[in-house]
């Protein structure tokens, strides 16, 4: 039995925040019903074409689920709504500002028909506040929670690789609505949970934050290294690859300078004798570093580190990522199922394939309407009507 077997979730959800929760979900049992726009469905089906013409974005946050398409604009449609929602257990909602309370699919409405029901709104900024109307996407996010001021180098913000803002978001509404599960197995009601992409992010800031307190000097950008604590990031080896690595304490560096660098005697170097003075001499030590690499390759240096216990990566790409041989060892890859072919998906973290995750297919526009629709009591003809009225 999966933990969320016989809980259905009803969404109406884009892009990554909203669809990325709803997926751990259904990875945990849950039947997630997905509504879509008749025509376009949500827009990150379109964002790109690279998995065999389907949106990457869309394959990663979308499987397991199923597709029904809606017009919600029309009375029809959201009669269709408010029947999936008669026996749901949550509803999930990332629409724009202001848009489920013209609905009234808002909590305050919903409650009073289905008091069980789980209600979780994500959002750029939140219900309420002076930004509560404001546009929000994942780079802008990561700008306005102060991200981008200690991501990058000096003078060169860089943004994220990957849409950390929506995936926090997505996190948190997924986290809590696993508490009003349990909270509702104790009081018997539902709640409305309101979760924002800026207190997410913030949330995630909380070190910056602290070390910048009481007007403090903020973390400086320090590109892939670590801000306050050094050598911790990148450096190059003699064969041109990049080698990770970070120090954490003093008798980690005392091993670094004996067995790495070969060069015990800067250990005791007064610019060098405590972290707070490896940061503030940066530049020096790392053109030392350099010069200790330079007649070694990446796995010639990586061997030195593991001798010495001191951590260390390899800088890989997505291709490397791919061919992982930890992620192989561990079994952690399966295949699911697209609707042009199987493609390859990694568990969810934490889950194995004795656990048997749902890892089911990734849905067509629409695939599951009519089966959905006469699961409600349409016939054929009724469905046929509402797709020639335009509601599906």
């Amino acid at each position: 039995m999966r933990p969320l077997q016989d809980i259905k979730v009803v969404t109406l959800e884009q892009a990554i925040a909203a669809p990325f929760c709803t997926r751990q979900l259904a990875d945990m049992g849950a039947r997630v019903i997905k509504i879509e726009r008749p025509g376009a469905g949500d827009f990150a089906r379109g964002y790109d074409e690279r998995v065999s013409g389907l949106s990457s974005h869309f394959v990663w946050t979308n499987r397991s689920k199923e597709s029904i398409t809606l017009d919600v604009k029309q009375p029809q449609a959201l009669e269709i709504v408010e029947k999936l929602l008669a026996d749901a257990d949550v509803f999930v909602q990332n629409l724009a500002p202001g848009a489920a309370q013209r609905l009234s699919l808002d909590y305050d409405t919903l409650s009073t028909r289905y008091p069980r029901l789980i209600v979780c709104d994500i959002s750029g900024y939140g219900a309420d506040g002076p930004l509560r109307d404001k546009k929000a996407y994942d780079l802008l996010i990561q700008s306005e929670s102060g991200f981008l001021s200690v991501t990058g180098s000096d003078g060169e913000p860089a943004k994220a690789g990957c849409s950390i803002a929506d995936i926090a978001a997505g996190m948190y509404a997924y986290t809590n609505i696993l508490g009003a599960i349990i909270e509702r197995g104790k009081t018997g009601r539902g709640k409305r949970i309101d979760v924002s992409m800026l207190e997410s992010m913030v949330e995630w800031m909380s070190f910056p934050l602290y070390y910048a307190i009481d007007g403090q000097t903020p973390p400086r950008p320090a590109g892939a290294s670590h801000a306050t604590i050094f050598p911790y990031g990148p450096f190059q080896a003699g064969d041109g690859k990049t080698v990770m690595l970070g120090l954490q304490n003093e008798r980690e560096w005392k091993k670094f300078c004996e067995i790495v660098l070969r060069r015990p005697e800067l250990e005791m170097d007064e610019r060098y004798c405590a972290n707070s003075r490896r940061a503030r001499h940066r530049d020096e030590l790392t053109r030392t570093i350099v010069e200790a690499f330079a007649d070694m390759s990446a796995a010639q240096v990586i061997e030195r580190l593991e001798e010495a216990g001191i951590a260390n990566a390899r800088m890989n790409d997505m291709h490397d990522v791919w061919r992982h041989e930890q992620l192989d060892a561990r079994g952690r890859w399966t295949r699911v199922r697209t609707p042009v072919g199987e493609i390859a998906a990694l568990y969810p973290p934490g889950l194995s394939a004795a656990d048997e995750p749902r890892m089911d297919a990734v849905p067509a526009l629409g695939e599951q309407t009519e089966a959905i629709l006469g699961e409600l009591g349409y016939d054929a003809r009724s469905i046929e009507r509402l797709r020639a009225e335009g509601a599906i």
